[in-house]
């Protein structure tokens, strides 16, 4: 296996490459990750089952069009593929720093400027990705209460029920209304923005990780990154200087991380099914 990965690092570069050393490395919850150490450079590596490959072409996608707003820096994808025993995407290796306000305020603003830069004609992408390990559908879409109501809750909440949760589709008909003028430019987004999938570099360069890019609301970014713990206020400071959020985005941050905490309980179970019964009921209740 390493071997070809090998070989495919070298016919992507067009500079021979050998490699000298590998250590594990975390590579998220679903990939094996790798340091792939040669003599003068080093490459990152995720491992996954053959059948996954898709899901690396579609995050090698989603990465390529992140950079080709030069907004804001993300892992540049060097070559995908699958042996005989895995698939695998390898992509540049960043050093990791501990950050600092300036930083991630510098954050805030880049993001805004991506969710700028990056706009679409419709809300979707151009093939279907994966958040997770879920499959995220991605059929190209008029109108956004439609496409989030449909392709995000209603795919969710039918995978959950599948699962043995006990989720009420009433819910879908109260958000579609909830949502039904609103038609914010389709914006490319990140689309699973928490914590661990954003750092900065050892230079105070701002970066994000594992997207699980479409068009869509931007507001669906901002709301992610107030889920699990949450970004340095000075992050919210620099994107509200560059886009500030538009009024009622309190009340939609909660339909927007709901499709977070369904996928959660799709891939975790657990107290998440509680945690989605109680925002179900905030929303309903507003």
């Amino acid at each position: 296996m390493w071997t070809e990965i090998a070989r495919q690092i070298a016919n992507a570069t067009g500079s021979p490459f050998e490699i000298q050393d590998r250590r594990s490395v975390s590579g998220g919850c679903i990939n094996q990750g790798y340091a792939l150490i040669g003599k003068n450079c080093t490459y990152f590596v995720k491992i996954n089952r053959p059948v996954q490959v898709e899901m690396f072409a579609a995050e090698a996608l989603g990465l390529r069009q992140i950079l080709a707003t030069q907004t804001i820096r993300a892992p540049q994808p060097l070559c995908w593929g699958t042996t005989e025993q895995s698939s695998y995407l390898v992509m540049e290796w960043l050093e990791f720093g501990p950050g600092s306000g300036a930083a991630w305020e510098a954050m805030g603003r880049q993001l805004a400027h991506l969710h700028r830069q990056g706009q679409g004609t419709q809300y979707g992408w151009e093939r279907n990705n994966t958040i997770g390990a879920t499959p995220q559908i991605n059929p190209w879409t008029d109108h956004w209460a439609d496409f989030f109501t449909e392709q995000r809750l209603g795919f969710q909440l039918h995978l959950a029920n599948r699962r043995g949760g006990h989720f009420s589709d009433t819910i879908l008909e109260a958000i579609r209304q909830i949502l039904g003028d609103r038609q914010p430019q389709p914006s490319l987004v990140h689309g699973d923005l928490w914590s661990g999938n954003a750092a900065v570099l050892v230079d105070g360069t701002p970066v994000i990780l594992d997207p699980a890019v479409y068009y869509g609301d931007r507001e669906v970014d901002i709301a992610m990154t107030e889920l699990f713990g949450g970004f340095p206020g000075s992050f919210y400071q620099g994107y509200n200087r560059i886009w500030p959020l538009e009024t009622g985005y309190q009340q939609r941050k909660v339909i927007y991380n709901l499709y977070h905490i369904l996928n959660h309980f799709n891939l975790f179970g657990g107290g998440y099914g509680d945690q989605a019964q109680r925002m179900m009921h905030q929303i309903l209740s507003t």
